[in-house]
């Protein structure tokens, strides 16, 4: 067959398709979704003359292995791992011709959390609200993937990158996370405010798109009354009862009823996809703009 589109042949431990999301929809509970890693996301389309908002493949932990109807050109960014077409090793952040028919296999992530793959002509299934991506708190867009799916493919188009390969920022090996304090900081004692901002967390293994979870120092609350649903955004630090941050990522809730002590800076976010369980986190106060 020569038809444009993806056979799944191993799906991995969550493989989404993923855009830059849909944001502006939060009065209608939807959040924005979209790649946790954006700029690696923007690499990899970069790399095959995609159009930086061509939905892609995240993959989580041990990758995917699919086999394209059509040959196409494709790039995998993010996390590193071991890349093949038909068990020949491919290169890993670089364009990679694949035969119609060959399999792609996108191994277990070397360091980091998450890879991106990208395909020539971007994946097309329907969009949502005008995203792609797969939303896995609202169950907008396209399912997980499974053996067996079948992904449409556009038709690439006439970009192409001026580079074979890029430099990539390696995960990290210490999350340091930009925070402006507030809302409800006011909520916790003085002494919580101060460890939030000056003790070491660790990333917990109950993280997801949803939200980083931490492990670590317990920030006791001044208030301990019930604050009413309020809106929540991108990067909110909110703290449940048991006292541990989470930080709210792409697939976050958009109301919630737990105090949010501060609210991390976007452009911090993307390392935080990265950021495998027991990954130390800091978060470092920064003042209003």
């Amino acid at each position: 067959m020569t038809d444009r589109a993806l056979s799944v042949v191993r799906s991995g431990a969550l493989t989404t398709v993923q855009d830059r999301g849909r944001p502006g929809h939060a009065h209608l509970g939807v959040p924005r979704s979209g790649a946790l890693d954006g700029p690696a996301a923007a690499l990899a389309n970069r790399l095959v003359g995609n159009r930086p908002e061509a939905a892609v493949l995240e993959t989580t932990l041990n990758g995917c292995a699919v086999r394209p109807r059509s040959t196409v050109t494709v790039a995998v960014t993010g996390a590193p791992c071991h890349v093949s077409v038909d068990g020949r090793p491919a290169a890993w952040g670089a364009p990679v011709r694949v035969p119609a028919g060959a399999l792609l296999t996108v191994g277990t992530a070397l360091s980091g959390l998450r890879s991106y793959v990208a395909v020539s002509g971007g994946i097309i299934v329907e969009p949502v609200l005008g995203s792609r991506s797969t939303d896995l708190l609202s169950g907008l867009g396209p399912a997980p993937l499974t053996n067996g799916a079948v992904l449409p493919l556009g038709t690439p188009s006439s970009l192409h990158t001026r580079v074979d390969t890029a430099p990539q920022p390696a995960p990290p090996a210490e999350l340091v996370l930009r925070v402006t304090l507030g809302p409800r900081d006011d909520w916790f004692t003085p002494e919580a405010v101060r460890a939030f901002t000056s003790r070491t967390f660790q990333v917990s293994s109950a993280s997801n798109r949803i939200g980083l979870r931490t492990e670590g120092p317990v920030l006791e609350r001044r208030l301990t009354g019930e604050l009413p649903s309020e809106g929540m955004v991108l990067g909110a630090v909110q703290v449940p009862p048991d006292g541990r941050p989470v930080v709210f990522l792409a697939d976050h809730p958009t109301t919630g009823g737990y105090p949010v002590i501060g609210v991390v800076r976007e452009t911090d976010l993307p390392a935080v996809a990265q950021a495998v369980p027991g990954t130390p986190v800091r978060f470092i106060e920064v003042r209003r703009r």
